[in-house]
């Protein structure tokens, strides 16, 4: 996230679907927080949740015909349970945890165009994968192998691909899972290439779950507190629907340096910042209906001095987690009157 320069916090409501529909649903409204003291740790709001039963079906009574007792049947005793060892425990936790990251999420359907590189001189793009370029209108441009380094250059109403002239628009795709190289990141997803004015912008295609998992990695360290790192994944979730539904460019949602809030790739992905994303799933902060623009910096100075002190301090909710605090105390302290909402999908 950016450490200087103010902007104010901006108040979403989400009037349509824009490629994608999504319902925000507003959960418990958070109380208007008080300052919290170190010493005395409020009790958490209980969620109240009403239970309904299904009414009982009730058949009419039959007379019972007159049977023959029957003799008493045999009960098996149950098998005894298998032993596992060490490392088949092992192997199962690896595939429940490959089976839930596989899952489809809400997180999963959002796609988020994120700027790369920006007005760039040149480029160098390196294939992982076996990578298929198009233009603009998906048409088969050539197929590049992989572990292949390319320079980019940007030209007349066309770009340069290692010295093959191209059209001024082409998109990079490694295939489903695959990865490409830009400068030396590594980032998963599509890229969009674009020579506009003699210079360059690269746009990365990612859904919001994969590029949360390096903006949470990037923001703050996966060794944090579990409650903190949900609180951060929260954060960045509604700060990056912000600019979903109000994006800064018709090319791109918004960009992946400090301005906005850090996007590196896969370098930064880590185990508990991928499990606090998915802990979290589909969770923003909203306020009235709308989506939050959740700013937030390191510490309470830069708040104060960047955001008018309306935003949260990382290493603040880190001290207020190792407190015992839970993310939903810590996202109300930093964002009072707002409450968290959850993206829901629908199926047609």
């Amino acid at each position: 996230m950016k450490e200087v320069g103010g902007r104010q916090k901006i108040m979403l409501a989400v009037s349509g679907f824009v490629a994608l529909a999504i319902a925000l649903l507003i959960g418990e409204r958070f109380q208007e927080s008080q300052p919290i003291q170190p010493a005395t740790k409020p009790t958490p709001t209980q969620n109240k949740v009403a239970a309904i039963a299904s009414p009982a079906v009730v058949s009419s009574p039959k007379p019972s015909p007159k049977v023959s007792p029957t003799p008493k049947k045999l009960v098996a005793q149950p098998s005894p349970k298998p032993t596992l060892t060490q490392r088949e425990r092992e192997l199962n936790q690896q595939a429940k945890a490959a089976f839930n990251a596989s899952r489809p999420s809400a997180d999963s359907l959002v796609e988020m165009q994120v700027a790369i590189a920006e007005g760039a001189a040149a480029l160098t793009l390196t294939t992982t994968e076996t990578a298929l370029l198009t233009d603009k209108e998906g048409k088969h441009l050539k197929q590049l192998p992989k572990e292949s380094r390319y320079s980019v250059q940007p030209g007349e109403r066309s770009l340069y691909l290692g010295g093959q002239k191209l059209p001024p628009v082409v998109w990079l795709d490694p295939g489903l899972g695959g990865t490409f190289q830009l400068g030396d990141r590594v980032y998963k997803g599509q890229l969009l290439l674009v020579s506009d004015a003699g210079k360059l912008w690269a746009v990365n295609t990612i859904n919001l779950r994969q590029y949360l998992y390096s903006v949470v990695g990037s923001e703050v360290s996966p060794s944090w507190d579990m409650e903190a790192l949900k609180a951060q994944a929260i954060a960045a979730r509604s700060y990056a629907l912000t600019y979903y539904f109000k994006p800064v460019s018709p090319l791109f949602h918004l960009g992946a340096n400090e301005y906005y809030q850090v996007y590196s790739g896969i370098a930064k992905e880590a185990e508990r910042t991928r499990q606090a994303v998915d802990a979290t799933g589909g969770q923003y902060i909203s306020y009235k209906g709308g989506v939050v623009e959740s700013l937030y910096a390191a510490s309470d100075d830069i708040v104060a001095e960047a955001f008018r002190g309306k935003g949260m301090s990382q290493l603040g909710a880190k001290a207020l987690a190792a407190q015992g605090y839970k993310h939903q105390e810590i996202l109300q302290h930093y964002y009072p009157g707002t409450a968290i909402a959850r993206i829901k999908q629908f199926y047609e």
